[in-house]
């Protein structure tokens, strides 16, 4: 669910009339369907599928534990909610002149993937659907083009690193923790995944232990621009302001995620326009929809 920040954050550049200042988007997990949502504009309505249609149950039921199966329903997701309640347009993403990038992790050869080149709208949808495939919310994983694939940030942990090896120089990153949490050290729960991931395949966790470290080892700019280095890209990242309670991964209580959305369109909208703001939800009336 802590995709409902990002998502509120370029519903917010949309807003504002950023969404065509950006060559390429690059996403990956839950930022991934927002990043591909964001390609095709219109925002607002899809931003309410975090608390209107993945706070259910029909989505996320630890129930379905017992009978060995992951938490999360993707299936649900996709079939449902992407392809009838609040389609995604796939077909104009993969035409669209703004390139999206989805990260995906491939598991057999332990490669990050930085995926663009999209064969079709299929190829397309299984990316997505491997970007977003969580370890802990599905059993085992996905796949990709023949391979294994789970969530595009196990070792590439936040997609602004992959805008710097492409050589972008202007760099808008959007960040889900608020200012302040960083940590220095991976959690234990951390280290627990990277056990499990090891068992999927051998080096999986060690990977993922190795590029979290890093990550959390570089700190974040927020809010400002970062002091450019000679040839070093200029990063501008967005984060919730210090004190917003953070959004969980697993969240379901609709409020909180609810608040979460309000939260992160203020910080983008005071950072980009040095203006706080009220932020209430649009209300979107859907034809046909039950």
């Amino acid at each position: 669910m802590r995709g409902v920040v990002s998502g509120a954050m370029i519903t917010a550049l949309e807003d504002l009339g950023y969404a065509d200042c950006f060559d390429d988007v690059y996403s990956c997990s839950s930022g991934a369907v927002n990043g591909a949502y964001f390609v095709t504009r219109g925002t607002w309505f899809p931003l309410s599928i975090y608390f209107d249609d993945l706070t259910t149950a029909d989505f996320l039921d630890y129930r379905r534990v017992l009978r060995g199966d992951g938490p999360m329903s993707l299936d649900y997701l996709f079939d449902v909610v992407l392809g009838s309640r609040k389609p995604l347009d796939y077909s104009s993403i993969v035409a669209a002149p703004q390139r999206l990038h989805v990260l995906v992790t491939d598991v057999d050869t332990l490669e990050p993937l930085d995926v663009s080149d999209f064969e079709s709208t299929t190829d397309l949808r299984s990316a997505l659907r491997a970007s977003v495939w969580l370890p802990i919310a599905g059993r085992g994983t996905t796949t990709f083009r023949g391979h294994r694939a789970m969530d595009g940030g196990m070792l590439r942990p936040h997609p602004y690193r992959a805008a710097v090896l492409d050589g972008c120089t202007h760099i808008l990153s959007l960040s889900t923790k608020p200012m302040g949490t960083m940590r220095t050290e991976p959690r234990w729960t951390t280290r627990l995944l990277a056990r499990h991931l090891d068992r999927l395949r051998p080096g999986l966790g060690t990977g993922f232990l190795v590029s979290t470290r890093e990550y959390l080892g570089t700190g974040r700019p927020y809010l400002t621009r970062s002091i450019r280095q000679p040839g070093a890209p200029a990063v501008l990242d967005l984060a919730p302001l210090p004190g917003t309670p953070e959004v969980h991964r697993l969240e379901r209580d609709r409020g909180k995620v609810l608040d979460g959305a309000r939260s992160a369109y203020r910080a983008a909208h005071l950072a980009l326009e040095h203006d706080d703001v009220l932020v209430v939800p649009r209300l979107t009336v859907a034809a046909g929809h039950r």
